[in-house]
């Protein structure tokens, strides 16, 4: 794991890996599972082949349209949870890999949310079932601050469910969007104690990286386990008449293919 990137070669990602990659000229990065075959499952909104504020997701939908490797662009009906290959779930950006069980001392020195977690991963099995389950059930509506695809990602890792529902999501791209106006706005006063725009520069950026920290999933509070059977029909995001047994069949097949 790198300070700076957690960029990697296609043959070092394993299944149940959390990948990443940028779009639009590193504004933002789209996230999912890689669930082997050269297949990812990740999730978007529902009607992206509509949107005009997201041109990347919509290249790339119209790619996997035009991908002649079997099953890309699987998705079950009014669902934002797909699968796709790999190849087309890049585009034409770079892969990078989302870490987990991180020490705080690097969470913190990281300049960019949205890469790392001091949460623990499960075991890729599970990791896998929960991608696989949620591609057959759907992951709810998305938004992009407290649904989105990074949160989709982290789910299938670590199983972790924030309770709070008008909090931000477990997403570190959604809290550094947050934290960095707040870093900003909570230092100014300082500039009347503090006239060296160092001593500034360096007390907010120390804000903005605690602030990430404190909404990371693996030191807040209001977090709980939850198993993805349970999440589908608690929340109803799916059919509470599903067997367990007919989703992993069909897991099994796509990955397969």
């Amino acid at each position: 794991m790198g300070l700076l990137s957690h960029k990697v070669e296609r043959s070092e990602i394993r299944p149940g890996d959390h990948i990443y990659t940028y779009r639009a000229v590193f504004t933002y990065s789209h996230h999912g599972v890689f669930v082997g075959g050269s297949k990812v499952v990740h999730f978007r909104p529902r009607q992206i082949a509509n949107s005009s504020s997201d041109i990347s997701d919509v290249y790339e939908s119209n790619v996997a349209s035009s991908c002649e490797i079997p099953d890309c662009g699987f998705r079950q009906p009014n669902s934002g949870v797909v699968l796709t290959c790999l190849d087309c779930f890049l585009g034409k950006g770079s892969l990078f890999r989302f870490e987990y069980g991180v020490p705080p001392s690097v969470f913190l020195v990281k300049v960019r949310g949205g890469t790392c977690t001091t949460a623990p991963s499960d075991p890729s099995g599970t990791v896998i079932h929960r991608a696989m389950y949620l591609l057959q059930n759907g992951f709810g509506n998305y938004d992009i601050f407290q649904n989105n695809c990074e949160d989709f990602a982290m789910y299938c890792k670590s199983g972790l469910l924030i309770m709070d529902k008008l909090g931000v999501g477990r997403s570190g791209q959604a809290s550094s969007v947050i934290g960095a106006p707040l870093a900003a706005l909570l230092s100014s006063p300082l500039k009347l104690l503090m006239p060296s725009p160092v001593g500034v520069a360096t007390v907010t950026a120390g804000m903005y990286c605690m602030s990430r920290y404190a909404t990371d999933i693996g030191v807040r509070s209001d977090v709980i386990k939850v198993a993805v059977e349970d999440l589908a029909v608690n929340l109803g995001w799916g059919n509470p008449d599903e067997e367990v047994s007919e989703v992993n069949e069909t897991s099994n097949q796509l990955i397969t293919l």
